[in-house]
């Protein structure tokens, strides 16, 4: 009996499993935001920049600064154009510019809305505008993340699956770490972006799925 009802609830996790990752961001977003207005983050944002700050060097300042271009907005057009050139399905190309516009268009909003202030004091390269939530992080998570669902659904050698998949990961979680390194975001700024973004992409993919299921790539 124990082990019948210990299956039905391991069963029912993973069916729902989505959902409870959404429900864990958006709480972890809003409590994150919340702290931001109160002003009440900044000992996480200087524990984690002080951690990252110990890797600061040329090759890697080099490295992290083409990362974070493909971040921006020339290297997420830059990547959109090819999509757009070698994708087949016109409805799947379709739903990746859809994709990018709303996440963009949602971050910029967020930003005047909160209007947080940039870190000044270990910039590494100059940017401009508000700090929450991070741009690059919430757009990257997004489209690249977008991208990696396409994979993980049309793409059937799992070599090539698993392998792009977790290079777009990387790749995400990269471009974040490369805001922070940088000095134009705080932790909280990422962190904030991704959490909305996993949500959001969760509520997108579910909305579109079956217009794009069975798709080729």
């Amino acid at each position: 009996m124990k082990q019948s009802l210990k299956r039905k609830i391991v069963l029912t996790i993973k069916k729902n499993m989505k959902w409870i990752i959404l429900f864990i961001s958006m709480i972890l977003f809003f409590t994150i935001i919340e702290d931001v207005l109160d002003n009440e983050i900044w000992a996480f944002d200087n524990i984690v920049y002080e951690t990252i700050s110990h890797i600061i060097s040329t090759p890697v300042t080099a490295i992290l600064k083409v990362i974070t271009n493909l971040g921006g907005a020339i290297g997420i057009i830059t990547v959109t154009i090819l999509i757009l050139i070698f994708l087949k399905s016109n409805i799947q190309k379709f739903y990746v510019v859809l994709n990018l516009l709303i996440i963009t268009m949602s971050n910029q909003i967020l930003k005047y809305i909160i209007q947080r202030p940039r870190p000044i004091e270990h910039r590494i390269i100059d940017q401009s505008g508000y700090s929450f939530p991070s741009g690059h992080s919430m757009v990257s998570m997004a489209f690249y993340g977008f991208l990696i669902y396409l994979i993980y659904k049309n793409v059937e050698n799992k070599y090539i699956k698993w392998g792009l998949c977790t290079l777009l990961s990387i790749l995400i979680l990269s471009i974040g770490i490369s805001r922070i390194y940088l000095g134009v975001h705080y932790a909280s700024d990422v962190i904030g972006g991704f959490c909305l973004s996993i949500s959001y992409l969760i509520v997108y993919t579910k909305m579109i799925g079956k217009d794009i299921k069975n798709k080729g790539v």
